[in-house]
């Protein structure tokens, strides 16, 4: 199934990484905002969109019965087939990412080159644009595909980043049984330690980015006209990286406030979340009330995304960077 997931986040991915990469910036960055949506859009928001759309009374066997493709509804859900589609769904962007910003930094004059020496289109973009893409496609590929089997292993970053990365629910299951033995199994305070061990990895990985584009030459500067360390980091550093100190803070905000496995098995009667809400009402009954709370979710995602936006180009603007 990961190896089905990663063709069809392929075939789907390409195409609109190579769109985004020769759309202009300011059209690319508002398409990026849709394609990181499910990224940020609640697990059981699109649980829940997807039941509504393939189950038997639902938009795809209305269409195709509308249109008398078929006689009597397709089963689409609860079966390999709804798994897939959901899967594609949720791992597209992990495909996309990687290609768009390596296709962003190919210079459109190697293909003119090619053409203005006698190739075809097809040609020049198979011997000359395509070979520069395809390592970042294999690690794309080779992303999506680690994390549709849920494991992946690097050296000293994979232990920061393995929340991310192990299935929730035997980070889940570890954590009900170890913390049985202190007695805070079904509190709010174990809750709150697996939520920022969770949250951790995107904190780590968001700010190490952008310290990883920090001039240390500024501190330096600072630092050398009389300045304490703290003052160069407080009056220097901080100015330039807290808007990807804030998005990696959004981030874990975002993966704690959707999360729903570890509630499951930490969580005392009294911590009745949102997400646990739903989960009990998709268990029951899809009432109005879970869709109108989907609704409000996706909402609240669309706005953290323009945040997020806004904080990037706040970023770029400090830094002195002209898009």
């Amino acid at each position: 199934m990961a190896l089905t997931v990663t063709l069809m986040c392929i075939v789907l991915g390409f195409p609109l990484a190579y769109l985004l990469a020769h759309l202009r910036d300011k059209t690319a960055n508002v398409l990026l905002i849709f394609v990181l949506l499910p990224f940020w859009t609640s697990l059981l928001v699109r649980t829940t969109a997807w039941m509504v759309v393939l189950q038997k009374e639902g938009v795809v066997n209305s269409l195709l019965q509308a249109v008398g493709l078929i006689s009597e509804p397709l089963p689409l859900v609860f079966n390999r087939f709804g798994v897939v589609i959901a899967m594609t769904h949720i791992l597209l962007p992990f495909m996309i990412l990687p290609m768009y910003s390596v296709m962003r930094q190919i210079p459109p004059s190697f293909v003119r080159a090619a053409r203005s020496l006698g190739a075809s289109p097809s040609t020049a973009f198979v011997r000359v644009y395509l070979p520069q893409c395809v390592p970042d496609l294999g690690a794309g590929a080779l992303l999506v595909f680690i994390l549709a089997l849920g494991y992946y292993k690097r050296f000293i970053m994979a232990v920061l980043v393995s929340p991310m990365i192990v299935p929730v629910v035997l980070l889940a299951v570890g954590a009900y049984f170890f913390f049985s033995k202190l007695g805070i199994a079904n509190n709010l305070l174990g809750i709150v330690l697996v939520h920022a061990v969770l949250g951790m990895p995107f904190v780590v990985i968001t700010v190490t980015a952008t310290l990883g584009g920090f001039d240390m030459g500024l501190v330096r500067a600072a630092r050398s006209l009389g300045a304490s360390q703290w003052l160069a980091f407080r009056r220097v550093m901080l100015p330039i990286v807290w808007p990807g100190v804030l998005s990696g803070a959004l981030f874990a905000f975002a993966t704690s406030f959707d999360e729903v496995v570890v509630v499951l098995f930490l969580g005392g009667p009294e911590q009745t979340t949102l997400p646990r809400q739903m989960w009990t009402g998709l268990r029951e009954q899809l009432s109005p009330t879970i869709l109108s709370a989907a609704f409000m979710l996706i909402v609240f995602a669309i706005s953290m995304l323009l945040l997020l936006e806004w904080l990037r180009r706040r970023s770029v603007a400090l830094r002195g960077v002209v898009e």
